[in-house]
């Protein structure tokens, strides 16, 4: 049998759990890491070209880092961990219109990109291969997934637990829940290091703002989320038996 503060400590924890689940879930799954906004582009003929060539650049499958890294720049665009997105015109010709409807397009980021080289001139082989950026960016897609895989993992283990009616388990649940709060830091560490290093060594257009999107915030309080859950989960775990320990001894007394 558990005691109720034991209980309400596992049902409290199991509720952070699934909640920095959720987050986690929606901001991987989201483009709003990381958004840029560039001054309005002048409706001439040739900046019109240019703007579009970037708009055909970027929707293109075998594009290097320099050519969708520019459209983001001047094109106010979105960066995610799979999704990045630009905000165009929705006529063709809108250099002509003084005032053109905008829509967004998305581009996802495919299995090969993710493990491409970065390197120390974007999209230009002949500089070297940037280590610290290629390892950050293979990081930062790695590192949710197994986060997300550790809490699954955590969840079975709960479940046997409960068939078992044994709360000992839980102390591995806590652990795991740890790891998974670590898991989700670093993922956040890792992509804005990546992308602050990518403005270091990029000619960013003049009058360009960028900020952090409401996706890497919601990835980031999903960190305190696990930690506190799996605080809750091994002072269960401890608490619980210490408690029948001392039971033991004071009955064989």
């Amino acid at each position: 049998m558990v005691d109720n503060r034991y209980a309400t400590a596992l049902v409290i924890g199991s509720v952070l759990s699934l909640l920095a689940t959720v987050y986690l879930s929606v901001a991987m799954g989201t483009q709003n890491w990381y958004q840029y906004h560039s001054q309005p582009a002048s409706n001439d003929a040739n900046n019109g070209s240019d703007l579009q060539m970037l708009q055909k650049d970027f929707e293109g499958e075998d594009m290097d880092e320099r050519s969708y890294s520019i459209a983001l720049f001047r094109l106010n665009g979105t960066l995610g961990l799979w999704w990045r997105c630009i905000l165009v015109p929705k006529d063709s010709y809108w250099f002509k219109e003084p005032d053109p409807i905008m829509v967004t397009k998305c581009q996802a980021f495919t299995l090969p990109q993710q493990w491409e080289s970065k390197y120390k001139s974007p999209g230009n082989i002949n500089s070297g291969e940037d280590l610290l950026r290629t390892y950050l960016w293979k990081c930062q897609f790695l590192l949710p997934l197994v986060s997300v895989g550790l809490v699954f993992l955590a969840v079975l283990i709960g479940v046997c637990a409960c068939l078992c009616r044994s709360i000992t388990p839980t102390l591995f649940v806590g652990l795991l829940h740890l790891l998974a709060g670590l898991c989700s830091m670093a993922t956040v560490c890792c992509f804005l290091a990546g992308v602050y290093l990518l403005h270091e060594i990029s000619d960013l257009p003049e009058g360009m703002d960028y900020s952090p999107g409401w996706s890497l915030f919601l990835a980031l309080v999903s960190s305190p989320l696990h930690i506190m859950a799996a605080a809750l989960f091994i002072w269960a775990a401890r608490s619980h038996r210490q408690h029948y320990t001392r039971m033991t001894a004071y009955r064989v007394a």
